[in-house]
């Protein structure tokens, strides 16, 4: 039973600006569906949170950076607040909050800092002390997936089944330079065991695009301790990925179904996107 989840949300959102000039990236709203059936507004990242919750993890840690101190104000009780609400008579408002609320109040959060935006993997390396030496999930703050019911528990299973070392999904896309792309051999009609994964790479012999939600065994940590700095000056989750398969470790990846939709908020155009999907909590 995988209880830890570690979502890294420290990212600068330089393609978002000027939105993301002062408010986190992952803090940008989208609509979604909620429990009841009312559309409503909520944050990237309580969405992501909450999906984590319902999938039946209590224990996060959010990898933050300067700038992100709203993120951690979110998640923290503000009983004021629901005083206000409850004295304008906002039950709808007051209600919406007081169940986020009470999933806050189930969970232990934490927040580790990333001092400089040194990569994906670098963010992951930060929660070391909390996932300590158990698997844990890795959900990135800016990606999610659209589907029937939740996605979490699939990775979860082929992690456990393969006893893997790194499990995630992969989405078919037409363009992958901008991804990290993946090949290897296909075990059944989903999953696929990893031979080979590269970073935006620029020419490729696969479509299948990672996406940024993952089950890690500790020895994740020590691969990232292999890798250097790589596009951008920056530590790739992808590049640790394939220091676990060059020593042999198992590594899986899981295709998305036709009828789920990747959901991310990377750049204006994938926002805009997201704005439009229709998204619920399953």
């Amino acid at each position: 039973m995988i209880t830890k989840a570690v979502i890294p949300a420290a990212g600068l959102g330089t393609r978002l600006l000027p939105a993301t000039k002062e408010q986190p990236k992952e803090m940008l709203p989208i609509f979604i569906e909620d429990e009841s059936g009312m559309i409503c507004l909520k944050p990237f990242l309580q969405i992501v949170f909450e999906k984590l919750y319902n999938a039946g993890i209590r224990e996060m840690c959010f990898v933050v950076g300067r700038g992100k101190r709203s993120i951690e104000d979110h998640f923290t009780i503000d009983e004021d607040f629901m005083d206000h609400l409850q004295a304008k008579n906002k039950l709808d408002h007051l209600n919406e909050l007081s169940n986020f609320y009470e999933k806050v109040r189930k969970c232990t959060v934490v927040f580790a800092n990333q001092p400089k935006p040194l990569g994906f993997a670098d963010a992951v390396k930060q929660a070391r002390f909390f996932s300590r030496n158990e698997a844990f999930f890795v959900h990135a703050g800016d990606d999610l997936i659209s589907s029937r019911k939740n996605y979490l528990p699939r990775i979860a299973s082929v992690f456990e089944k393969q006893n893997a070392d790194a499990v995630f999904f992969v989405q078919r896309v037409s363009d992958p330079k901008k991804y990290g792309v993946v090949t290897g051999k296909k075990i059944n009609a989903e999953v696929y065991h990893v031979n080979r994964i590269v970073e935006k790479p620029a020419r490729s012999r696969s479509k299948l695009a990672t996406v940024a939600i993952y089950v890690f065994s500790p020895r994740l940590y020590e691969a990232i301790e292999k890798i250097t700095p790589g596009i951008n000056n920056e530590m790739q989750l992808s590049d640790a990925i394939q220091a676990l398969i060059d020593q042999n470790d198992a590594v899986y990846a899981v295709e998305l179904n036709k009828w789920e939709r990747r959901i991310e908020i990377g750049d204006p155009a994938s926002y805009r996107d997201a704005l439009t999907a229709k998204i619920s909590l399953a």
